[in-house]
């Protein structure tokens, strides 16, 4: 254990590494994977064995890092998202050994609030997953995501919509959850009453 702002402890296992100043509350960082300096975690995330999260990469609160995710600089991932095993980002278009691209050089990626990324799913960098939208294990993202869109394949499309419970939604858009949808710019949007 260590403590973070000498306020609150976060479980680092011994064979984990956390070298960052800014990881929240209640988070796990569990063996083998690795935490770097300046990267931002937040409040009881769960960062899976041999998961990697790169400085200036930045993971809200109540995120599920599953094991050998690979988070680097420049992807931004908001609050209680889910990230399967073996998701890849990707920050740069063009890669050389030998050129090292920082800073703006970089594409920045937005994962919004609530989105999952399945087992295996690769993210080429540039593009924003919307909330609570669901790609589906292996899928390649090569292109923006609405809100609540379903995504399969390489490279990925959105084939239908998912609720904000997880469940793919029928035609109707209606979940067997209670909640019901409409399409609205952007995505899905609830609708009242």
């Amino acid at each position: 254990m260590r403590a973070t702002g000498g306020i609150s402890a976060v479980f680092v296992h011994p064979a984990g590494l956390c070298e960052s100043e800014h990881v929240g509350d209640g988070t796990r960082v569990w063996a083998f994977a690795h935490v770097l300096p300046g990267a931002r975690v937040g409040r009881d995330c769960n960062v899976g064995g041999g998961a990697f999260v790169e400085g200036g990469a930045v993971i809200g609160d109540r995120v599920t890092v599953k094991n050998q995710v690979m988070v680097f600089d420049g992807v931004t991932v908001e609050d209680d998202v889910f990230l399967g095993p073996g998701v890849i980002f990707t920050n740069d278009l063009r890669p050389r050994a030998h050129i090292t691209r920082t800073g703006d050089a970089l594409a920045p990626t937005l994962v919004r609030e609530g989105a999952t990324l399945g087992a295996g799913v690769v993210v080429v960098c540039g593009v924003t997953v919307g909330r609570h939208a669901f790609v589906g294990a292996g899928a390649v993202v090569t292109r923006d995501v609405p809100d609540h869109g379903f995504v399969v394949g390489n490279p990925g499309r959105v084939i239908g919509w998912a609720c904000t419970c997880g469940e793919r939604l029928p035609a109707d858009l209606r979940c067997g959850c209670g909640r019901a949808w409409t399409a609205a710019p952007g995505g899905l949007r609830p609708v009242q009453g």
